[in-house]
């Protein structure tokens, strides 16, 4: 796909910088500016998933994560987005989403974020045993000490903290 003209670049930088500011109403407004042709190309979905994703629309934001995922199935923040808003979409929910990181994990074998992700889900749907052993993954594709820090303040793993903290 062609790169987007210079000043369709810049109206998508200012978008972007609305939402890194944590205000998604702007960015919409900021993306209207953008043509219909700007807002097909990959970089505009991507920043219309966050919008979705920051403003809570999670049917919305999974839609997008989708169709983004067939233009750069080689992306694994692409699979991460939509197993992550799928998660959280009505009639989604945590094995919907452990199934699209399942795919992803086979794809992307070594990256952490996935196994972690995974260990959430597991642990969320009471799968410890599973949860653990995605951690260790986790841990061994990653950096141990920034993943078992995160992990020690991720409610989602708390069933798993003592073990995390002996060293799991």
């Amino acid at each position: 796909m062609p790169p987007l003209p210079p000043s369709e670049r810049h109206r998508l930088s200012a978008t972007q910088g609305w939402l890194g500011l944590g205000n998604w109403k702007e960015a919409v407004e900021e993306f209207k500016k953008l043509s219909p042709e700007s807002r097909a190309h990959p970089d505009c979905m991507e920043t219309a998933r966050e919008i979705f994703t920051q403003a809570g629309h999670w049917e919305m934001a999974a839609r997008i994560a989708g169709e983004i995922v067939k233009i750069r199935p080689e992306e694994p923040g692409s699979w991460i987005a939509l197993a992550y808003a799928t998660r959280r979409k009505q009639g989604g929910g945590l094995a919907a989403a452990r199934e699209i990181l399942t795919q992803a994990q086979n794809l992307f074998p070594k990256e952490p974020v996935i196994a972690y992700n995974l260990a959430c889900y597991e642990c969320q749907l009471g799968n410890q045993p599973a949860a653990l052993d995605w951690l260790r993954k986790a841990f061994a594709a990653g950096s141990t000490r920034k993943i078992r820090s995160m992990a020690l303040e991720d409610r989602d793993l708390e069933p798993l903290w003592p073990q995390i903290r002996e060293g799991a």
